[in-house]
């Protein structure tokens, strides 16, 4: 097309200007064809631009595509009498066009070569909870569990930044406010606030967990807390490492206030393998396997667990407080020495098959009370979490992608996910009667559940959950809670929608 086109700008331009030297011997002499003369020859004379124009740009476009350095020339309409060659711009002016991206990851502007990304991103998880046997009265209800608007962007390829309020719940929360610097792939620097590098189920994003409520695990392995890691990943992606200090947190606990009460810090580490990623046919190319452990100080009740919680979110353990009652110690327990987390993990993703499982035990030193010697406590948590997408796309661990997304012209219904998960959690006996109430808390409980999960397309999700909880008292006190007293059966929903 380029070359049609240089052939009319080398052979149409003389034959338009014998046109319009003809013109005028002929109708030169007469003035009742002067006026149409001169029309004829402007129009001559736009098309010549117009020609000369598309030429330059369609030269410009091939130029970019093929990667060359040549600098495209202004194109502007000027009379030919005036026109001249523009002067041309820097080739690295026109890369610098953005270009904006929008797809199931977000809306992005990024420069022609990629090397700068602003994206946008939202997760949206609207929940209902209905009880069952009598238990959780009042509480059957609808809930906007997440609303989040993530703001991520990139820089030079080597600097990153993430920031996630929380819209959701019944406060504003800032999820992540971090900063990142890439250095190489086995060497990466973060900083600021997020997910500390502990357990493999709090590690996954909330968007493609398997059930609606995370289990036992959660409740012990931290959060987010703020701290600086260091990360990166080895032989092609086949080991990834992290670690970090950070401020520390309680087991199951965020660093809320985005601030440190005492000078302590806990120090993490984690190493995750994939010894068979390279075998790209293999059954065993989706196995992973590692092993997490975190140490440190804390002397404040910020070092407690806030409590241990069921699927249906009810409490099912927590540490005495300054207003309980009954046969325990009335003061406030405060956690104050050692603080050390182990926890080994996997998961396999085969085809449609999925399966994750988990172990964690956290070990705290914990005050009675002021003068008080500590006490050492060891609690314990476990899960099994299975599933099998049922239409046959990939299971994984960053959620599935439906082979033919729902459409209500094709016909189609996206991809159908079937998940079970069986969870245990185990409180160390010598926390009654002194740290908690045996009639309110439990000493243990397994939990297990079914759910089905519907995607519609990657960024839709419906969801439904079946959640059983069976707790077990220190047979120190009747139970008075509903919880302890009844166990909780729970069904879950979820509407979700994440970009």
């Amino acid at each position: 097309m380029i070359t049609s086109l240089r052939k009319q700008s080398v052979f149409g331009m003389p034959c338009a200007l014998a046109l319009a030297f003809f013109a005028v011997a002929v109708f030169g002499p007469s003035q009742a064809f002067a006026d149409s003369r001169d029309e004829e020859i402007k129009q001559l004379r736009a098309m010549i631009n117009a020609l000369d124009q598309k030429l330059q740009v369609l030269e410009r476009e091939q130029a970019l595509r093929k990667g060359e350095a040549a600098a495209p020339q202004q194109v502007a309409a000027q009379p030919a009498a005036a026109s001249q060659a523009a002067p041309a711009q820097p080739a690295a002016e026109s890369a610098a066009k953005a270009k904006v991206i929008v797809d199931d990851k977000g809306f992005t502007l990024a420069s022609a070569d990629d090397s700068n990304r602003l994206r946008l991103r939202g997760l949206m998880q609207a929940d209902s909870r209905w009880y069952g046997d009598g238990g959780a009265k009042g509480r059957d209800s609808f809930v906007l569990r997440r609303a989040r608007v993530m703001l991520e962007g990139q820089f030079s390829n080597i600097f990153r930044f993430q920031f996630v309020p929380e819209y959701g719940g019944s406060t504003f929360t800032l999820m992540d406010a971090n900063v990142s610097v890439d250095f190489a792939r086995a060497a990466q620097l973060k900083i600021g606030k997020f997910k500390a590098p502990f357990g493999l189920a709090r590690l996954q994003s909330d968007s493609w967990a398997a059930l609606t409520e995370p289990s036992f695990i959660a409740q012990i392995a931290p959060s987010r807390d703020i701290g600086v890691q260091l990360g990166g990943s080895f032989f092609g992606g086949a080991l990834d490492y992290q670690v970090g200090v950070f401020n520390g947190v309680g087991d199951g606990r965020s660093n809320q206030d985005n601030t440190d009460s005492d000078d302590d810090k806990d120090v993490y580490a984690r190493i995750f393998a994939h010894p068979f990623k390279s075998l790209k046919d293999s059954p065993l190319a989706g196995l992973g396997i590692g092993i997490a452990g975190s140490h440190g100080r804390q002397n404040t009740r910020q070092g407690l667990t806030a409590g241990y919680r069921t699927s249906g979110l009810q409490t099912l353990f927590m540490y005495a407080s300054d207003n309980g009652a009954g046969n325990y110690d009335t003061s406030l327990p405060t956690h104050t020495g050692e603080i050390w987390r182990v926890s080994p993990q996997a998961y396999y993703y085969y085809g449609p098959f999925g399966l994750l499982a988990e172990y964690v035990t956290s070990t705290t030193h914990i005050r009675p009370g002021a003068g008080q010697d500590a006490m050492r406590i060891t609690n314990k948590a476990w899960q099994v979490t299975s599933g099998w997408v049922l239409t046959g796309e990939n299971a994984g661990y960053d959620g599935v992608t439906p082979a033919r997304p729902f459409s209500v012209d094709r016909g189609t219904w996206g991809a159908f996910e079937l998940v079970a998960r069986y969870d245990h959690i185990d409180v160390d006996n010598d926390v009654f009667p002194i740290l908690a109430n045996p009639a309110e808390s439990a000493t243990e409980a397994s939990s297990w559940g079914v759910g089905l999960n519907w995607y519609m397309t990657r960024t839709v999700r419906f969801s439904v959950d079946y959640n059983q909880t069976d707790p077990k008292g220190s047979g120190l006190a009747a139970p008075t809670g509903t919880v302890l007293k009844k166990g909780e059966k729970v069904i879950l929903t979820r509407a979700q929608i994440t970009f």
